[in-house]
C-alpha cells in the first residue's frame, strides 16, 4: 500500500489544529507525536523492512495518540484511570462513522492493522494471537512510545504532567508495590501508581519491556533515562528508593552498554 507523507501530515496537523496548540499539554503530545513518527521509521529500518512498510511505521506512529487531544480537552487529564482509554478511543475516532482514517491514508487495505496497533499501543500487554506481521508492528510502535516517553518526563514539567503540586512532587514516596513490581523486571501496572514518582519508576520499568535492540540503543544514546533516575526529591526515604532504582537500572544495562561500544 502507497502512503502519501504530505496528505497523513497534512491531516495531523488540521486536526490538532481544532485544540490550543500553545497550551503546554497539547504542545505536549503533538511533539511527541512526530518524534514517535520518526521512532517508528527509524526501528523499521533497523529491521530491513521495505520502504512501504518503513512508511506504515511512520503513519502508526503518527496515528497512535489522536485521542489524547480530546481525551484532555474533555477530562483535563492524560491519566486513563480518571479518564477513559486514550488508545482505544483514538481507534474510535479514526474507524468509527466518520472514517477519519481516511484523512490521512485512502487506501483501506491495512485498516485492520493499523486499528490493531493504535488501540492496544498503550494496553499492558498486546493481545495474543495476531499473526507475526500485525504483532511486529504493534511491537515497533509500543517501543517508539515507550521511548519517548522518557523524552517527555524530563523535557516537560512533571507537575504539568501529573497533574500535582511540585511539593507533593519533591515529598511523595514510591509505593512498596511500585518498587516490588519493578524489581520483578516487568512493567509496572497502572493500578498500582498512587503518587506522582510512582509513575516516574513506571516509566523507568518500561525499559525492561522493548523489543528490538535498536531501541534500547536508541534510550542508551539519548540519555534520557538516566535523567529520570536523577530525580532529587526533599523526602530522605524517596531519594533511597531512587538511589536504589538507579543502581539496579546500571546493573541491568551494563551488558547492553558494553555490547553497543563493541558494536554489536
Amino acid at each position: 500500500m502507497k502512503i502519501d507523507r504530505k496528505k497523513a501530515a497534512d491531516a495531523f496537523r488540521e486536526y490538532t489544529e481544532q485544540y490550543d496548540t500553545k497550551e503546554e499539554k497539547v504542545r505536549l503530545k503533538v511533539e511527541h507525536t512526530w518524534r514517535v513518527a520518526q521512532l517508528c521509521e527509524r526501528i523499521a529500518q533497523s529491521l530491513g523492512l521495505p520502504e512501504e512498510e518503513q512508511d506504515l511505521a511512520w503513519l502508526i506512529g503518527l496515528l497512535h495518540d489522536v485521542g489524547r487531544f480530546e481525551q484532555l480537552r474533555r477530562y483535563g487529564t492524560f491519566i486513563d484511570s480518571q479518564s477513559i482509554d486514550h488508545a482505544g478511543y483514538g481507534a474510535q475516532i479514526l474507524f468509527g462513522e466518520e472514517q477519519r482514517i481516511r484523512d490521512y491514508v485512502s487506501d483501506p487495505g491495512e485498516d485492520a492493522l493499523i486499528r490493531t496497533a493504535v488501540a492496544c499501543h498503550s494496553a499492558y500487554r498486546i493481545p495474543e494471537g495476531l499473526d507475526e506481521r500485525t504483532e511486529r508492528f504493534c511491537n515497533i510502535l509500543r517501543d517508539a512510545d515507550k521511548i519517548d516517553i522518557l523524552k517527555v518526563n524530563v523535557d516537560f514539567p512533571l507537575e504539568e504532567i501529573y497533574n500535582v503540586s511540585t511539593r507533593e512532587l519533591k515529598n511523595v514516596e514510591v509505593s512498596p508495590e511500585v518498587m516490588e513490581a519493578f524489581y520483578e523486571g516487568h512493567a509496572v501496572l497502572r493500578s498500582l501508581k498512587k503518587t506522582a514518582v510512582d509513575h516516574l519508576i513506571g516509566h523507568v520499568s518500561l525499559v525492561f519491556e522493548l523489543v528490538f535492540p535498536v531501541s534500547l540503543k536508541i534510550v542508551l544514546e539519548q540519555g534520557y533515562l538516566e535523567r529520570i533516575l536523577s530525580f532529587v526529591s526533599d523526602n530522605p526515604v524517596t531519594r533511597k528508593q531512587f538511589a536504589a532504582v538507579r543502581a539496579y537500572m546500571e546493573t541491568y544495562l551494563s551488558g547492553f552498554g558494553t555490547e553497543e561500544k563493541n558494536g554489536d
